[in-house]
């Protein structure tokens, strides 16, 4: 019995494990990676396909990686606006690097490298780390969790019929709500037929009923006039 022991097995020792989830959180992150002349380009962005148990596994470790790196941005900022705007080793760089002002930047982008080193110890590859603060993190400044989600799939894999699912990054692939149409029933028809009559065809409706009234009229003067006549001639005989 497993008591009070966190996370999932998977089917593999515990270095497999993190192995397993060190990859898919890196293949995660690469996904967002300039892929136009890459032979091995991804289908979509910021977006992998797994197995249900393994997305549920990995998005803890692919968000505290964000969080890292959203963490870090305040001392990158600080030590953008310490740094000059000068190619390396040219004069002025190696005098500002003999300066009091590069101690200054220094001990502000401390924090920065040591994020980064802790991003690649979690991840092991250092072109997710860099896609990782250069292009997630800024993404995310404003939002203080919730980076990923997962979304189980309806198709089972082929071979072994495990439930798949999907992780990926919020903010790019959001779905919006719509208002779903009202349905219409037979009563809802009648009135819209009844309302749009008395719209379109009010004047067509007055002279068919002004008719009808005056064929009436005339019918019934005809009616009396002969029953007038009938009985004139029997009082005549």
């Amino acid at each position: 019995m497993r008591h009070r022991r966190r996370g999932r097995k998977l089917g593999r020792n515990p270095n497999h494990q993190r192995a397993l989830l060190r990859n898919l959180a890196s293949a995660l992150i690469l996904t967002e990676r300039d892929a136009e002349l890459d032979d091995n380009a991804p289908k979509v962005k910021g977006r992998i396909v797994t197995t249900l148990s393994k997305a549920k596994e990995v998005r803890p470790l692919v968000e505290r990686c964000i969080t890292i790196a959203r963490r870090a941005l305040p001392h990158q900022e600080a030590a953008d606006q310490l740094e000059p705007n000068v190619d390396r080793h040219t004069e002025k760089w190696r005098s500002w690097r003999h300066s009091d002002q590069w101690q200054e930047w220094n001990q502000t982008i401390a924090p920065v490298v040591a994020a980064r080193r802790r991003a690649l110890k979690l991840l092991g590859d250092k072109q997710a780390v860099r896609i990782l603060f250069e292009e997630i993190a800024p993404r995310f400044e404003d939002r203080p969790g919730g980076y990923t989600r997962v979304l189980r799939l309806a198709t089972r894999r082929l071979g072994d019929a495990g439930a798949q699912a999907i992780i990926e990054f919020v903010g790019t692939h959001d779905r919006q709500r719509r208002a779903a149409p009202r349905p219409a029933f037979e009563d809802d028809l009648a009135e819209t037929d009844v309302e749009d009559l008395a719209e379109t065809d009010v004047e067509d409706l007055a002279v068919e009923t002004e008719q009808d009234v005056a064929d009436e009229v005339k019918e019934d003067v005809v009616e009396e006039t002969e029953a007038t006549e009938e009985e004139g001639d029997e009082e005549q005989k």
